[in-house]
């Protein structure tokens, strides 16, 4: 499977722009399996969404669902969603048939008060496209190993984020680490610029099983990289040292 992932710099609350430019930098990368952009592509962290949150049948989203059946390729992001009255961070993978499933960020950010004002979500989902199981994930999960572990059914993590250049080491530590303990390819996507409140330097990367970058896009600029995602390798890996075997058994409450 081949992964392009978009490092983009997000027009605070101007869909319209936002979307325009993810148009652009997916047809500057023609025929991958997979385009992916940064968590709440559309408009930009609102931690407040009254009045910035999209509609759950948004124009932004019927945008993924056209650009996925135009490239023949899934597209996936996060949208800062109000559906049924409550507001989600929502993790969008759009298939080229016109399917979407999502998974709503299970770990509201409560430093910066994500939590007051978005609904959690309960499901941890892993999708299949093209023969890959893809777990989706959302920025602060990514501190939560218990929530990613895997148990023999993926083989992707997918993190899209809004993480800050003041805790960007951690970002770029843990990606690793989820890619080592989960024996795993790693995504993840985050963006550059600035919002009303703070400073993002990107580090998008993909990570392979052993932990290695395999790419990653250039810090502080808009800009995008293409991976492929080795999966008779893995399936090698895994084999060979069955680390996923020996895992304790446990159970989410």
């Amino acid at each position: 499977m081949q992964v392009v992932i978009l490092q983009q710099d997000i027009a605070w609350a101007d869909p319209a722009e936002n979307v325009r430019q993810a148009e652009a930098a997916i047809d500057r990368r023609p025929g991958a399996d997979l385009y992916v952009l940064p968590e709440m592509f559309a408009t930009g962290f609102a931690t407040h969404p009254e009045g910035v949150a999209e509609k759950a049948d948004s124009e932004t989203l019927r945008w993924m669902v056209r650009k996925a059946a135009a490239c023949r390729a899934a597209v996936a992001g996060s949208l800062a969603v109000e559906d049924g009255g409550r507001y989600y961070n929502r993790l969008c993978f759009v298939h080229p048939d016109g399917r979407v499933e999502t998974y709503d960020k299970r770990h509201l950010f409560t430093y910066s008060g994500e939590h007051r004002h978005y609904t959690h979500g309960t499901r941890r989902v892993v999708v299949t496209f093209r023969g890959v199981r893809i777990l989706l994930q959302v920025c602060y999960d990514l501190r939560f190993p218990v929530w990613s572990r895997n148990r023999g059914d993926y083989d992707v993590a997918l993190y899209v984020a809004s993480w800050p250049v003041g805790r960007i080491e951690a970002w770029s530590a843990l990606l690793r680490a989820r890619a080592i303990e989960n024996q795993c390819y790693v995504v993840g996507v985050n963006r550059v610029g600035r919002d009303p409140v703070a400073e993002y330097s990107g580090a998008s990367v993909v990570i392979d099983p052993y932990g290695r970058t395999v790419a990653t896009c250039e810090d502080h600029h808009v800009s995008a990289a293409e991976a492929v995602l080795d999966l008779e390798r893995l399936a090698a890996f895994r084999r060979k040292f069955p680390v996923l075997e020996d895992g304790d058994a446990f159970e989410l409450q």
